[in-house]
């Protein structure tokens, strides 16, 4: 995986955000250019169609592409200060112009926009361990309503289980017998158990 790819893995442009962050548009999408402070070589960000990103570092005094920096196996004082500020350019890109997005079932999608418009409440990332996984939680008390999971269904039983993503929500205690069925609803496990339900 190239080092764009770690940088960027899980992350959409915000094309609002890179405007605002000093994108331009052309041609080719849009385009952002900055002076890397220590070599003063030129690096131009692409950001095109289907979240496809291009860079290019080129030397000012030859006018040609540098990419030794692109090379961990290259080592060496200057190299490894122009691999050091391009990292730096794009995890800040990545940062400040890209969204996460780790879930990519569209009923998961739809919910998360949901509670976005309606409460204004976004999903927090806790577990380095599990960077598939996210919260919801009430602002005035700092209590977990939901959990989004990516996991293997078969930890649930069914028989036929593959990687999905799971919503664990708080319901009102009595209306759980009503509606568990083992099949699309299961007992919650990783909030209130008396409360909790989890949907596959």
């Amino acid at each position: 995986m190239s080092l764009v790819d770690q940088i960027f893995k899980n992350k959409i442009a915000n094309q609002s955000k890179l405007i605002a962050y000093g994108f331009e548009r052309s041609n080719s999408g849009l385009k952002f250019v900055t002076i890397l402070p220590d070599s003063k070589f030129k690096m131009t960000i692409v950001i095109g169609k289907n979240n496809l990103i291009t860079t290019l570092v080129v030397d000012p005094v030859t006018n040609t592409p540098y990419t030794l920096h692109l090379s961990n196996s290259n080592v060496g004082g200057f190299v490894e200060g122009v691999r050091h500020d391009y990292q730096t350019v794009l995890k800040s890109i990545a940062e400040h112009c890209f969204d996460t997005e780790i879930f990519k079932n569209p009923q998961t999608k739809q919910l998360i926009e949901y509670v976005r418009k309606r409460y204004g409440d976004e999903l927090e990332f806790l577990w380095q361990k599990s960077p598939n996984n996210a919260i919801w939680r009430r602002p005035d008390t700092q209590k977990w309503y939901a959990t989004i999971l990516t996991m293997d269904t078969h930890k649930l039983g069914v028989k036929n289980g593959h990687v999905d993503e799971i919503i664990d929500l708080r319901i009102q205690p009595g209306k759980m017998a009503d509606l568990v069925d083992n099949y699309q609803y299961f007992p919650g496990w990783h909030m209130n158990k008396k409360t909790g339900i989890r949907l596959c």
